[in-house]
């Protein structure tokens, strides 16, 4: 909990959305999540989170949920900031993985809107406010990705618990609607951390005030990540250009199929992991999907990651 008390200075820049990895027989794979963790930190990530969309949280118990919070925790181990995914479609659930994240030390919760039942605006209002009111000394980020949870957190709602309360500190906007990011900024006012999740409004992100971005793509390219923040925040802009343009095959890999799969597909075949596994609903990519997934892998390959010295045993 060693960047908790200040999380305006220090959650910034390209934070991994890490994938659960699992084992071949289905369960989480907590050698290969360590081994992820010690891979990103070294390639420059600024920051982790797990238990967002990419970590396949509703194929998860809460106990396996919360029991990789503790995993990354500890491995974490205060050398970069780390954000735990506690969101749930259910409140008691999310109370009970966010005391969880709490009590192994997390910097900051990010919650997702609550998914499936499709709230008002002022029943979303209420959810942040009974869970920020519960964990008062939590540093919250909101994440609002309307393309999983058939609602959208409105630019007024977002501003009006900016306002309400001091430990919701940011948001992540998965959204393609780029007009919507302005309105939430306009509205909040330049101290709301605002954070990309969608991989190609990353950059473009940062020219509105932007503070960082928290990706998919560092699953495969952390270094291209965090130099493309990097090269932003220090004023060279052709190689941040250069960087965002370079990934485009990267990014479109990464949904080729649907999310996670074809990342883990490829980290496995890298090493970095034991078993490219999704729970079900979700498979493995599938051979028409794997000639794609390779293809843009050579396109992008000058931005991948290299995996030497992170290979794992399988």
């Amino acid at each position: 909990m060693k960047f908790r008390s200040d999380p305006r200075h220090h959650l910034k820049g390209s934070l991994a959305a890490m994938f659960t990895p699992f084992t071949e027989a289905g369960g989480v794979d907590h050698e290969s999540l360590r081994n992820m963790v010690e891979w990103q930190i070294a390639s420059g990530s600024s920051g982790i989170t797990i238990g967002g969309s990419t970590g396949e949280p509703s194929a998860q118990s809460i106990e396996e949920r919360a029991e990789a919070i503790r995993i990354t925790a500890a491995a974490i181990g205060d050398r970069v900031p780390f954000m735990a995914g506690t969101g749930t479609a259910k409140l008691a659930e999310t109370l009970e993985l966010t005391q969880a994240a709490v009590d192994a030390g997390a910097d900051a919760s990010m919650i997702i809107t609550p998914y499936y039942s499709r709230p008002t605006q002022e029943a979303l209002y209420r959810w942040y406010a009974t869970i920020s009111t519960e964990f008062p000394q939590m540093p919250f980020v909101i994440y609002n990705v309307p393309s999983r949870t058939a609602v959208d957190m409105a630019p007024e709602t977002v501003a009006r618990l900016f306002r309400d309360f001091d430990n919701i500190v940011g948001i992540k906007e998965t959204t393609k609607d780029f007009e919507h990011f302005s309105r939430v900024m306009h509205l909040a006012g330049k101290d709301l951390l605002v954070f990309s999740g969608i991989e190609l409004l990353c950059l473009p992100l940062m020219a509105i005030g932007g503070v960082g971005f928290i990706s998919a793509l560092a699953n495969i390219a952390p270094k291209a990540s965090a130099d493309m923040y990097t090269a932003w925040v220090e004023g060279d802009f052709e190689t941040a250009r250069r960087i965002h343009y370079g990934v485009h095959p990267l990014v479109d890999l990464l949904f080729v199929e649907t999310n996670p799969a074809p990342s883990k597909w490829l980290m496995a075949e890298s090493g970095l992991i034991t078993s490219d596994y999704v729970r079900p609903p979700l498979i493995t990519p599938t051979e028409s999907g794997l000639k794609r997934i390779n293809e843009l892998a050579e396109a992008g390959r000058d931005y991948l990651t290299p995996v030497e010295g992170f290979r794992i045993s399988r």
